[in-house]
């Protein structure tokens, strides 16, 4: 018989609030009854804060409409099953939303809609799943300009400039710039007229990586940019921050660009020397996993990650098609293929059943 946890003296729950860090264990407590959902405040961290911006003419690049900056936390999570399950090892990874409907006999208090092909569309309960936080990302609502390829933001803190803010737009082959203090988007002076890949925040201050083979750091205060060396090697890079702790450079080399083959990749990757402002390369990634593709670039511990995800620490999933994690040294067999990069191993195949509203993948056994 499972207790009922709602049956608990009201007195005692001041007490049982006070003794709940886990921001998942707080949904879970709110989920027993209404008396505990008054008594835990909703986790802060996962609420969605929200920005009013401004858009822009795509001509012009004079202001026009209204949109809205939403920032959304991101998870990977996995449904529990029995332990004694055969059937492939499936989670996800997004945004999870909040469903705060009273006339539900047991609220979710946190919940996603997941559709995946050949199902039919369910609202997943969280209560019911492992869940590891992955930090969060920035959306834009309402307006999506044309070739565009995400949108980064950075609170400042200095004195005198609390409350303050700065937006950074990856459009096009510019990078477009607003600040709270002028409202106006215009366009990042000394950075390359080429396509950025990508476009991250670290430790306060904001990293752009171009197809150009170029990487620079870019104060938010004085939006100086400061290129960092030695540049890329390969066009066609990623970067991934590791919480606060390290920032990561993922060059990829494709044999033949007419052919995209995720199979065939291999990677070089460097970790930034902040204080000496360049990248050294490394060939270990310790016990992290880095996801590469939909819903941004993230790093996680493999020890965090749900139980039975299929993934073990020091690899590298890209997640834009049907593939395996990527390795250091993996042995092809080959004596021509160079054992010193990151390629795909042949250990448990990842398979990508959808990708919308969430990102879900089914490793097999």
């Amino acid at each position: 018989m499972k207790p009922d946890w709602s049956l608990l003296p009201e007195e005692l729950l001041p007490i049982v609030s006070k003794n709940v860090e886990d921001c998942f264990d707080v949904v879970h407590a709110r989920s027993v009854c209404n008396s505990w959902r008054s008594t835990f405040p909703f986790p802060s961290c996962l609420l969605r804060p929200s920005y009013s911006l401004p858009t822009f003419d795509e001509f012009t690049l004079e202001s026009k409409d209204l949109c809205t900056l939403e920032k959304v936390p991101l998870f990977v999570f996995r449904v529990k099953t029995p332990a004694a399950s055969t059937s492939p090892f499936e989670y996800f990874l997004g945004g999870i939303g909040r469903d705060d409907r009273m006339d539900l006999p047991s609220p979710f208090q946190c919940s996603v809609k997941v559709e995946i092909p050949g199902y039919d569309s369910t609202l997943m309960n969280m209560v019911d799943c492992q869940i590891l936080s992955l930090g969060h990302q920035y959306r834009l609502v309402g307006w999506e300009p044309k070739d565009y390829r995400g949108v980064v933001f950075l609170p400042l803190n200095k004195k005198g400039r609390e409350g303050e803010f700065v937006v950074i737009l990856n459009y096009t082959n510019i990078l477009m710039v607003l600040t709270s203090a002028e409202m106006k988007w215009k366009r990042l002076e000394n950075v390359p007229y080429a396509i950025c890949s990508d476009l991250v925040t670290f430790r306060g201050r904001f990293y752009a990586s171009f197809l150009s083979r170029n990487t620079f750091v870019i104060d938010p205060y004085s939006l100086e940019v400061t290129l960092l060396m030695p540049s890329p090697q390969k066009p066609l890079n990623y970067l991934v921050a590791s919480g606060n702790d390290e920032l990561f450079l993922v060059e990829v080399t494709i044999l033949n660009f007419d052919i995209i083959d995720f199979s065939r990749f291999t990677c070089i990757v460097s970790r930034l020397d902040e204080e000496g402002g360049k990248w050294v390369e490394v060939t270990d990634l310790g016990n992290r996993v880095f996801f590469i593709g939909h819903f941004g670039n993230v790093s996680c511990s493999a020890k965090e990650l749900p139980d039975g995800c299929g993934l073990s620490g020091n690899s590298i999933l890209f997640t834009n098609e049907p593939i395996f994690a990527y390795k250091y040294g993996v042995n092809t067999g080959s004596p021509e293929d160079d054992l010193n990069c990151w390629r795909a191993t042949r250990e448990n195949r990842v398979m990508i059943l959808n990708t919308s509203p969430v990102l879900a993948l089914q490793i097999e056994r």
